[in-house]
């Protein structure tokens, strides 16, 4: 799948990061709401001693998952099968699309009702629907809104994070021809009455999958509305689509999970409906669905999986903290990214999951390490960005950016600093000459504005003067 912007065009993360910076209304959006979210957070894990030590337990879970992910999907597909359930494993997004249109054709469906699921907008399952003349509609509503307004989500959890409850009551005002209100009760109350009815008429539902547990061949939906719920009973036939990292291994393993995501990802102490999915529908069962459809998707997978460093970042649970820490992230937001995948966690897997189109984000950081401490499962996101510019730096499996020509000015520079620095007597001399130099642009030990190629620099910060050192 090749990277676009929001509207469809070919992406150019660079212009929309400048954008994203310069749009002072969005950047006021982004810190309220990932303010807010810290400040849950926060909460919530002060007043739950064991946060850290069950982070350390679902960490050690994680890497033994992942350290068996061959062995465990076998046994995971021979229990959803044994469950009932028809297992596809993907190769790619390719692959999963053409699996779920064809499961969708067999059925009749006309109309598809999608629970949360960041994967589907990995493969771009709603465009593919659409092409096939199905009717794809997403019921989480955040993800309702963006889908009115023709975007693509900007936050792994929080999907319309860059709107205002203004701009929602605006929306609902155009498309659906009611009142203005800016009332979040009664936004939400006009969403669900005319989302109720897709769901009793929908010939199909689609939704992620948080956890798939090998020893029970269990899929577990974690939500916080119940659309996941509704999406994946009350229609025919239900497709689960899950990135082959989502593996744990047993039943027991899930509670230290719910222990930390809902207190990383919201700051509540539980999500609201935690929905486990066995297979479709027995005999004796009043409701669920006829078929159960689960798609393992590798798209990337693999290779990551091959990387001793970038195999870290399978751990990941999807809670999207570390975009809401993100001082990057929280400039420029979520769609300047290009990516299904934005923030810290996204500039570490999109380049695996998309090539060249994402080669750029490991540089979309500022390395604070801000990522690494708020992640449920202590993921070195930093590291694994160092790892991907070495790479991209040394051509050594990932493609050359296409830097703007300042950043290859820059680059440039910084390469000559490298070979000057290697000699210690040049650098002494220039030092010398630098502070003579700067002097009459130095006050009280900084330098507010500097000439020429340095002007950049000095203006968004101060520089220390130098010192010649006797």
């Amino acid at each position: 799948m090749a990277l676009s912007s929001p509207t469809g065009s070919p992406h150019d993360f660079f212009a929309a990061s400048r954008e994203g910076v310069a749009d002072l209304e969005l950047r006021r959006k982004l810190e309220n709401s990932t303010g807010r979210h810290l400040d849950h957070v926060a909460a919530t894990r002060a007043e739950f001693p064991r946060f850290d030590q069950e982070r350390d337990i679902a960490r050690r879970i994680k890497e033994e998952a992942i350290n068996h992910l061959d062995e465990l999907l076998v046994q995971l597909k021979e229990r959803l099968e044994a469950n009932g359930c028809k297992v596809f494993v993907a190769a790619d997004d390719k692959e999963a699309r053409r699996y779920i249109l064809e499961v969708a054709a067999n059925c009749g469906a006309k109309r598809v009702v999608k629970g949360k699921s960041m994967t589907t907008e990995e493969i771009g399952l709603n465009e593919a629907l659409m092409r096939a003349g199905i009717e794809p509609v997403e019921t989480d509503l955040g993800e309702y809104i963006v889908q009115l307004r023709g975007e693509r989500p900007s936050h792994i959890i929080t999907p319309a994070i860059h709107l205002s409850k203004e701009d929602i009551g605006k929306l609902f005002s155009d498309k659906f021809e009611i009142a203005y209100t800016a009332q979040p009760e009664k936004l939400t109350a006009v969403a669900r009455d005319r989302l109720r009815s897709l769901f009793l008429t929908a010939g199909m539902g689609i939704t992620g999958v948080n956890f798939a547990i090998a020893e029970t061949g269990t899929l577990v939906l974690i939500e916080n509305e119940g659309n996941g719920r509704l999406s994946s009973t009350l229609p025919e036939v239900f497709v689960a689509v899950m990135g082959i990292e989502k593996v744990i291994p047993k039943l027991d393993d899930l509670p230290h999970f719910l222990e930390i995501l809902a207190r990383t990802a919201t700051g509540q102490k539980l999500t609201c409906y935690t929905n486990m999915v066995n297979g479709p529908r027995r005999p004796n069962d009043v409701d669920g669905p006829r078929e159960v459809h689960v798609v393992m998707l590798d798209n990337g997978r693999s290779a990551m999986l091959a990387d001793p460093v970038m195999r870290e970042a399978l751990y990941c649970l999807r809670c999207g903290a570390c975009l809401n820490v993100c001082p990057v992230y929280r400039r420029i937001g979520g769609h300047a990214y290009g990516s299904p995948y934005p923030g810290p966690i996204g500039s570490i897997i999109s380049p695996n999951l998309f090539g060249s189109a994402a080669a750029h984000l490991p540089f979309a950081s500022t390395l604070c390490g801000a990522c690494r401490d708020i992640c449920p499962v202590r993921i070195d996101i930093p590291r694994m960005l160092l790892h991907l510019r070495w790479k991209e730096g040394s051509g050594n499996g990932v493609p050359v950016v296409n830097f703007p020509r300042s950043v290859d000015r820059t680059r440039a520079g910084m390469h000559r600093f490298v070979r000057l620095a290697l000699h210690p007597r040049i650098m002494r001399v220039l030092t010398r000459m630098a502070a003579v130099l700067a002097s009459p642009f130095a006050s009280d030990g900084y330098i507010r504005w500097m000439p020429g190629a340095f002007r950049n620099w000095t203006r968004g910060r101060d520089f220390p003067a130098p010192r010649a050192r006797r």
